[in-house]
């Protein structure tokens, strides 16, 4: 398969199998940290509304389904290219970072975990998605 192809579609599979994972974790959490009574966390004027009662227990899942689904992604992206395996990694991590920051627009949230979702969350989990895939400098595209 030609190498351009083959990582144009690692990062197309990067991306699905990271959101997969997302929304997945996502879809869970309300099952394993029970929303205050009466929230309704579907759209963003419940979240809006249920602010002043989330604690921060309530936004590990959000922070893991960002990270995790970057991390799975880039993981991904890194693993099925053919070449600069890191570049594909990161942008995996780029486009999930832009979702990211797109998101804060959208989605109410405390300082704090915006500040932390787009620090750690992206970025970081792509280079060690890429980094546990075994993409290093040498494969990295990068003379």
């Amino acid at each position: 398969m030609n190498p351009i192809v083959r990582n144009i579609l690692a990062v197309i599979a990067g991306m699905l199998l990271g959101g997969v994972v997302n929304m997945g974790l996502i879809q869970i959490s309300g099952s394993v940290i029970p929303p205050p009574a009466g929230a309704d966390m579907t759209t963003a004027e419940g979240i809006k509304a249920a602010l002043p009662l989330l604690e921060p227990k309530h936004f590990i899942f959000p922070f893991l389904a960002h990270a995790l689904g970057t991390l799975v992604g880039a993981f991904i992206a890194a693993k099925i290219g053919a070449t600069s395996r890191m570049m594909l990694a990161m942008i995996v991590g780029f486009v999930s970072l832009a979702g990211g920051i797109a998101a804060i627009f959208m989605i109410p949230a405390p300082t704090w975990f915006m500040v932390l979702d787009v620090v750690v969350a992206y970025l970081p989990m792509a280079y060690l998605g890429a980094m546990f895939a075994g993409a290093t400098k040498s494969n990295a595209g990068i003379s």
